[in-house]
């Protein structure tokens, strides 16, 4: 199942045992186009904490009639190593969180997700986690978030030719399948497609994504599209 990100914001989450807030943003990691956490506004149960809430509670993304469900407990949700997220995410505290849930980490094997293609549920359980207090230290760039890449400027070789509005993901992955963007009056407003595989770079500092690809070539893919669409 395909699902548009920004569709996904102000979803109802609900663990096992209970509403726990509504998705706020996504992180995805920006060498794999993969959606690593789902950001939860816990509004007044966790005093406006936000939480991060990883793929393998999940599995496969089910998001029928606007409410999605963890699986999670709620007091395993408010024990979990809390984030600090006016700094990027750090390598130390993914360690942390997934030590906490007992889950595999992404970062160790050859698939998307260590070991495997796609996040697997397992039960989760404590280990001996203990809380870290020290400071923030081997931040991952990496780790960008949805909401903030939403309006950057696409690059092609020969010019810009509009901005990001969505990204397309695929529910069972997790991985990013297209980026969506706006081309505006280059051509005519239409939406057109571009795959992880033609990006070249992010410019975080710049605010835009440069791909390998003419206007000609983009064109080109969208015209191919809306042909196969449309037979």
């Amino acid at each position: 199942m395909l699902q548009n990100i920004t569709k996904l914001y102000g979803h109802k989450l609900s663990a096992s045992d209970g509403e726990i807030g509504h998705v706020k943003d996504c992180y995805f990691d920006d060498t794999s186009w993969t959606v690593r956490y789902l950001v939860a506004d816990t509004g007044t149960w966790l005093d406006q904490r936000l939480v991060l809430l990883s793929p393998h509670s999940f599995g496969e993304l089910s998001d029928a009639e606007n409410h999605i469900k963890i699986n999670l407990t709620r007091a395993q949700i408010e024990a979990s190593p809390s984030i600090d997220t006016h700094r990027p995410v750090s390598r130390q505290y993914e360690e942390q969180y997934y030590s906490y849930y007992g889950w595999p980490a992404y970062w160790d094997g050859g698939g998307i997700w260590g070991g495997t293609t796609y996040p697997i549920f397992t039960p989760p359980f404590v280990t001996n986690y203990q809380p870290h207090h020290g400071n923030h230290q081997r931040d991952d760039l990496h780790l960008r978030s949805t909401k903030a890449v939403t309006g950057y400027h696409i690059e092609a070789t020969d010019g810009t030719i509009g901005t990001v509005s969505d990204f397309l993901m695929d529910g069972k992955t997790w991985g990013i399948r297209d980026l969506i963007v706006e081309t505006g009056h280059w051509y005519a407003g239409k939406e057109v497609y571009i795959r992880p595989a033609h990006i070249e770079r992010v410019s975080y500092e710049e605010s835009k994504v440069f791909v390998r690809l003419t206007k000609a070539d983009i064109r080109a893919t969208a015209e191919h599209h809306a042909a196969r669409a449309g037979a």
